[in-house]
């Protein structure tokens, strides 16, 4: 029997690194926009309707703050999972495949990502 086993494995403890973590991040918010998707339907086929369904649709984004958060976050998530495509792109090409290249290009997802989602909230609120 192998000693080195581990006896309780408890995810709380285990450290990722960041390419691991921006990539589980990725995969979350591609699942966030899918959902989110029914927000959008929403509201396109609500302001498509007729010129008081875009009224109404304009008024809820301008005066409902969980209809700014939800847009806010539809808007980061989005950005976040683009610059992430990207970066997962270069990597399918080959470009930078090392262990430094891997968490320099996480880095900078994490960075680009910020800058977006910071011009995003000052564009939505």
């Amino acid at each position: 029997m192998n000693s080195k086993r581990p006896v309780n494995l408890d995810l709380s403890t285990i450290h990722f690194p960041l390419p691991a973590v921006t990539s589980i991040v990725h995969r979350v918010t591609g699942v966030l926009l899918f959902i989110g998707l029914i927000f959008v339907f929403w509201a396109l086929d609500a302001s498509l309707s007729s010129p008081e369904g875009f009224d109404s649709v304009r008024e809820t984004l301008e005066g409902n703050l969980l209809a700014k958060l939800i847009a806010w976050g539809l808007l980061s998530a989005l950005a976040y999972h683009f610059v992430a495509g990207i970066k997962h792109l270069i990597m399918d090409a080959d470009i930078g495949v090392t262990l430094e290249g891997g968490v320099r290009k996480s880095q900078i997802t994490v960075v680009v990502s910020a800058v977006l989602v910071i011009l995003a909230g000052v564009w939505v609120w």
